[in-house]
């Protein structure tokens, strides 16, 4: 009978919850809404790329307050489901924050006893833009930035039983010169709805006193090596790193290194990561003192090389270990009609990929968005190319699309200068050791782009192993190692360089509004429109074949615009809530793979 009562309690305090909890708006929405659980929200591991067995998912619903700035709230106005921007429809809430705003989450927790003796690390996935955050009315920190993870040790501020977190965010979007990318107040055109908070996985996880922070794992495939670097918590250097790859189970290759030297690990043969076949290793990396293993995350890594090189016509072309690959893929926004920002489920996040290369592409433009680390982890496992872009922000200098650049760059402060480049390089950093990324591209058609050259070098210097697209798409300078031009609708190359990599960054937007399947009844607009998918088609195919007769003249990849609809853009292959592919899907299949193999020998 104990057991009844204790089950019906469940039942019931799941069922109050679920009450508190239902999407808000009526928007269109994805099949993934109505699999979204608000007692566990995104409930896999956030950080496949370095996982450890123990960790608490703190996703779910949270309190919430939206307040004038500097105020403190006395009580909360009702429940979020976090991690959903409290714009979205799946926060259940649906309201705009605005620069003079700030938004208040809170939410208790409990530390599992088989924890005890171990340091704690509370983790965002990421929260838009400036967070402040309290345990147990205690600070433990504050972080700038709303693409990137962070996380506190929040040790010193535990009490036994039950404690409690509170974060307060604010975020002017674009009223101030922070990174933003789409994001505005007024939503039009090509600019989107503000995501305002936490919009990423929020967890926490024990770890030694002494731990391993991250991994930077760089592949030498012309040296058939790896080479491994573990930042730990501590500066002091004793103790060994031991890394060791496997193979379904099976160990291939291992190495040792004392602290502070990176571990070299060679591999006889080793399998190369491509499109065609995304293989993958397993990689275990050990943090071992006086003989014992007192951290260890398990990791993956590929063996893969990103070049460029001259072919037999002395076009410069993408290289990908060592052959010539055309790589050709869309532009995309990574927006959700429902979760804006935040993917449903990690079904969905992984469905536009898999769609991607259910049509042939073999590459992906994520276009001026740092995505969730799952996201780039479901690239390396399906064999998708990125290039990533900086997400855009502060003001736009002049814009020549068409010639070398020669006016004046935009003139940012010293303050959004030196948040550039800190956020810019905490992208990087966040993103190294992931194979599927090729390109970095700091500048989009002059949006904020400033002194030009001097990123472009300090990119390419701190991580050469990736070509650099100093500017896609116009105020173009010589430096980096790509020539990026964009035209709508249809394919053209009106610059070309001998000497970098000549790409098409954006074509085509070919719009075509399906109706049930629409943001707005109005206001939808495309670069060209069409009424029906034989239109979209023909279309489509009429560009590829523009495209591809411009292959042999010069270029040596293309990005389409773009993977779905956006908010009132309706130029995507699938629609918003990606319930419809526009285009015949084995039609475009065709044509584009025959672009992506257009370079086979």
């Amino acid at each position: 009978m104990k057991h009844f009562w204790i089950t019906a309690l469940l039942i019931l305090i799941s069922a109050t919850s679920f009450a508190q909890w239902q999407p808000a708006g009526d928007r269109i929405k994805t099949r993934w809404a109505d699999n979204v659980d608000p007692q566990n929200p995104l409930p896999e591991y956030p950080r496949p790329i370095m996982q450890r067995a123990q960790w608490q998912n703190l996703n779910g619903l949270w309190d919430y307050a939206i307040l004038p700035a500097g105020q403190i709230p006395s009580e909360f106005q009702g429940r979020i489901l976090v991690p959903f921007a409290v714009e979205s429809s799946l926060s259940g809430v649906g309201k705009k924050v605005g620069e003079e705003n700030e938004i208040w989450y809170t939410r208790s927790f409990n530390i599992p006893g088989k924890w005890s003796g171990k340091r704690i690390l509370l983790h965002f996935g990421a929260v838009d833009w400036k967070a402040d955050v309290w345990v147990n009315n205690i600070k433990v920190g504050s972080h700038t930035g709303g693409y990137t993870s962070f996380e506190f040790d929040i040790t010193a501020a535990l009490v036994k039983g039950e404690n409690t977190l509170k974060v307060k965010v604010w975020d002017p979007a674009n009223k101030s010169f922070q990174p933003r990318g789409k994001q505005v107040a007024e939503p039009r055109g090509i600019w989107y709805t503000s995501v305002t908070g936490i919009w990423q996985t929020v967890w926490i996880e024990p770890v030694p006193e002494k731990y391993i922070v991250s991994l930077k794992t760089t592949p030498d495939p012309d040296r058939s090596l790896f080479r491994v670097e573990a930042i730990l918590s501590q500066c002091d250097k004793s103790g060994i790193i031991e890394v060791v790859f496997s193979e379904g189970g099976k160990v291939v290759a291992s190495g040792k290194s004392l602290v502070g030297t990176a571990v070299e690990v060679s591999i006889k043969d080793p399998e190369l990561w491509s499109p065609q076949k995304p293989f993958l290793y397993d990689m275990e990396v050990s943090l071992i003192s006086n003989g014992t293993v007192i951290d260890r995350v398990t990791s993956y890594a590929a063996m893969r090389k990103i070049s460029y090189a001259k072919d037999k016509d002395g076009i410069m072309r993408m290289m990908l270990n060592n052959k010539a690959l055309f790589q050709y893929g869309p532009l995309d926004q990574g927006w959700w009609p429902d979760g804006l920002y935040t993917a449903p489920t990690d079904e969905a996040l992984a469905y536009d990929i898999a769609m991607t290369k259910e049509m042939g592409f073999n590459m992906i433009r994520k276009h001026v968005k740092v995505e969730p680390a799952r996201w780039y982890y479901h690239c390396d496992k399906l064999g998708v190319i990125v290039w990533q872009d900086m997400p855009s922000g502060d003001g736009s200098s002049q814009w020549d699309m068409r010639g070398f650049f020669t006016g004046t760059e935009y003139d940012r402060t010293p303050e959004s200068e030196a948040n550039y480049r800190k956020e810019w390089k905490e992208i990087m950093d966040y993103l190294y050791s992931y194979p599927c990324i090729a390109v970095w591209v700091p500048f989009n058609e002059g949006w904020g782009q400033f002194k030009t050259k001097e990123i472009a070098v300090w990119t390419k210097q701190y991580d050469p192993s990736r070509l650099v697209n100093s500017a896609s798409g116009g105020n173009h300078f010589v430096c980096g190692d790509i020539l990026d031009l964009h035209n709508y609708p249809n394919p053209d190359m009106y610059l070309y360089d001998t000497q970098r990599v000549t790409v098409l960054g954006e074509y085509g937007g070919i719009g075509y509004v399906i109706k049930d399947h629409i943001w707005e009844p109005d206001r939808n607009w495309g670069y060209v429109k069409f009424n029906s998918s034989d239109e979209v088609t023909s279309e489509y195919i009429k560009y590829a074949e523009m495209l591809k007769s411009m292959i042999k003249r010069g270029f040596s990849a293309a990005v389409y615009t773009q993977t779905t609809d956006v908010e009132i853009e309706v130029n995507g292959l699938m629609t918003y809530d990606r319930k419809v592919v526009k285009p015949d899907l084995e039609k475009i299949k065709e044509i584009n793979t025959s672009i992506c193999n257009s370079l086979a020998e």
